[in-house]
């Protein structure tokens, strides 16, 4: 079946192509849409959609053909047929997360399934969009999905600066570092690693360094990512 375009809508007060580059401005990385539809018709439209808006898109025909060819790593967002050969989208939904894909998918169904919508936005889908498709509220959900992208993304780097940072800490350091996260006094530290509180300062110091923290307050949020 195809897919139902209305001629050029307007989404906040731009047309569409202005959206999408504004989607493009606004990204880490430039985004891809990764398209999972057995519908080979559907599948293309969606492809000709994205290229008339200067939108990257790579669509698969099946579960196992998206694993065979998507990188965990990449920037975007997942546009899922929820009834798939073999697996349904939900299934599928799973399966990603057991694999390490960390994407926002955006779900499509032709059947309106409302037990189902509701397991997929449980599960952390971004959208739940029935066919056939508006463009409109497509490239809304599309902007909604590459944008909590961008976010994780940012999330993840941070954790992966943080566990850098905790790397270059020595063994005393990372026990300073526990006990302060903890709440514990420089005294009480000093009782519990059996060192002066001269020492637990010095220890202490290097460590906020090293942490390049701010604050205590700070210093905590990063030991945080580190649990």
């Amino acid at each position: 079946m195809g897919v139902e375009w209305t001629p050029l809508i307007s989404v906040g007060g731009t047309n569409m192509a202005e959206t999408a580059n504004t989607l493009e401005s606004n990204a880490v990385a430039r985004q891809l849409i990764h398209i999972v539809e057995d519908d080979e018709e559907f599948r293309l439209s969606l492809l000709d959609l994205f290229q008339s808006l200067d939108m990257d898109a790579q669509a698969f025909e099946s579960p196992s053909a998206f694993f065979d060819a998507a990188s965990t790593t990449n920037a975007g967002c997942l546009l899922l047929d929820v009834r798939l050969p073999g697996i349904n989208g939900i299934e599928f939904q799973r399966e990603l997360e057991t694999r390490g894909y960390k994407i926002p998918i955006v779900f499509m169904t032709a059947h309106g399934d409302v037990a189902m919508s509701v397991n997929a936005m449980k599960a952390g889908a971004v959208d739940f969009l029935e066919k056939p498709l508006q463009t409109a509220e497509l490239i809304d959900a599309i902007k909604a999905a590459f944008s909590l992208d961008i976010d994780q993304q940012q999330e993840r780097a941070h954790r992966v600066e943080v566990r850098r940072r905790a790397d270059s800490l020595t063994r005393r350091e990372t026990e300073v570092l526990g006990l302060v996260a903890s709440g514990l006094m420089n005294k009480q530290i000093a009782f519990q690693l059996g060192i002066s509180e001269i020492m637990v300062k010095l220890h202490r110091g290097s460590m906020m360094r090293k942490m390049e923290a701010t604050s205590l307050a700070d210093l905590v949020r990063q030991f945080e990512l580190l649990t």
